[in-house]
């Protein structure tokens, strides 16, 4: 009855059990944290505020600079995307798209490869993402290309203990020759290739299905100004060797091919614009005994590349 009336009095006074507790209160609780680190101190949210708009930013771009990200429209293209190793984001299909075989090969290599999402969008979507295309149902995504500095090249050959062979273009927009060249320079021991950043092929899903899957290993850099770009590998000693139907030699006459060296393909129909065509160091032609006028810009690269490896063996 006594510890009854003591628990019903309203007095404050120790409580069994409770020593434990009323010495952990007493224990200290480190040092006092910095204003920056206390919320709802004002140096905490200018910190906060900071904080936020870094994360706004954009990501710093590469030192080559990006391209932009693409969309692959339809079923055959983007089954043959996935086939060739085109690097891929987000596979979106449509709901309820009627199912065949390639609907099936495409959803069969996205699970195979790993790493790329699977989207269901309706079609009213999908029409949106590509502007009205006939995209039958099916679109892949391809994220920006990561280029590479024109010194990379270079550097990356003398890394190697190697004499760079890098091939520049100029004027050559078609998607297909820059990814059949870069085929040629990862096959005949290049060390990349070179485009200029304006009225110039990319690294398109179109290049990356030509080049067979090599450009997942053989760099491609962007410059803003072409000519700026070859001078710069003049100073530091690479020759620059440029091919045109009147070029004063002959491609298997030039023995800068065994040295360090850029050669410069221009476009099919004009060849080699004139400031580039001053800031090369020799002209060559390829012989052609069956009279055609010209070859296409990625034959032509592929026959000097031979002649310079042959001639590094």
């Amino acid at each position: 009855m006594a510890a009854n009336n003591r628990r019903m009095s309203g007095k404050k006074g120790a409580q069994v059990g409770s020593g434990g507790q009323r010495r952990r209160g007493l224990e200290g609780k480190g040092p006092t944290p910095p204003a920056e680190a206390r919320k709802g101190h004002k140096k905490n949210r200018i910190a906060n505020s900071k904080a936020k708009q870094v994360q706004r930013r954009p990501a710093p771009r590469g030192r080559g600079g990006k391209g932009t990200s693409e969309m692959v429209v339809g079923r055959n293209p983007v089954v043959e995307a996935l086939r060739e190793g085109v690097p891929a984001v987000t596979l979106y299909v449509q709901q309820f798209i009627d199912n065949d075989e390639r609907v099936r090969e495409a959803l069969q290599l996205v699970a195979e490869r790993g790493g790329i999402h699977l989207m269901e969008a309706p079609r009213p979507e999908l029409d949106r993402m590509t502007n009205g295309l006939n995209h039958q149902g099916m679109v892949l995504q391809v994220p920006p290309y990561e280029y590479a500095h024109a010194e990379d090249l270079a550097n990356a050959a003398y890394d190697k203990g190697e004499d760079p062979l890098i091939v520049a273009l100029d004027g050559v927009t078609d998607p297909r020759n820059l990814g059949a060249i870069v085929r040629s320079v990862s096959a005949f021991g290049g060390h990349g290739v070179l485009v200029p950043e304006r009225r110039a092929a990319g690294m398109t899903a179109g290049a990356w299905k030509t080049s067979a899957g090599t450009a997942a290993r053989t760099p491609v850099a962007r410059a803003t100004n072409l000519t700026r770009a070859l001078e710069a590998y003049k100073k530091a000693g690479l020759a620059i060797v440029g091919l045109a139907a009147d070029g004063e030699a002959e491609v298997g006459e030039l023995a800068a091919l065994e040295g360090p060296v850029v050669i410069v393909v221009g476009s099919e129909g004009k060849g080699l614009s004139r400031l580039v065509g001053e800031t090369c160091d020799f002209r060559v032609r390829i012989p052609m005994p069956g009279g055609a006028e010209s070859l296409n810009a990625g034959v032509a690269a592929g026959i000097v590349l031979y002649e310079a490896a042959r001639r590094r063996v």
